[in-house]
């Protein structure tokens, strides 16, 4: 097989079973984007996919690609990251809009 990239947001509409399918193809896969089901807005609480449970996956399996976001946040860009706080990600503290 063939490096590619999976974007589980298009996954999820078009298949589902987006854990099993990362499982059984995540030694091909270097990049994931990810954004909510449905809206395509911030990967949180208020979206279809459970992206804590497929982090811990990526983890568990040993995943090294990228994880890209492909989302168009609902009020702003810094708002819009406070999704990915309990992964270090947000913006710096001393940034100001």
């Amino acid at each position: 097989m063939y490096p590619c990239n999976t974007i589980f947001i298009t996954a999820q509409m078009t298949q589902g079973r987006l854990a099993q399918t990362f499982r059984d193809r995540f030694d091909v896969i270097r990049h994931v984007q990810i954004a909510g089901v449905p809206g395509r807005h911030e990967p949180d609480s208020n979206q279809e996919i459970d992206y804590p449970f497929l982090f811990s996956l990526m983890d568990e399996v040993g995943y090294e690609g990228w994880v890209g976001c492909e989302y168009r946040p609902r009020t702003g860009t810094v708002d819009g990251l406070a999704w990915a706080a309990p992964w270090g990600i947000g913006p710096k503290a001393s940034w100001k809009p």
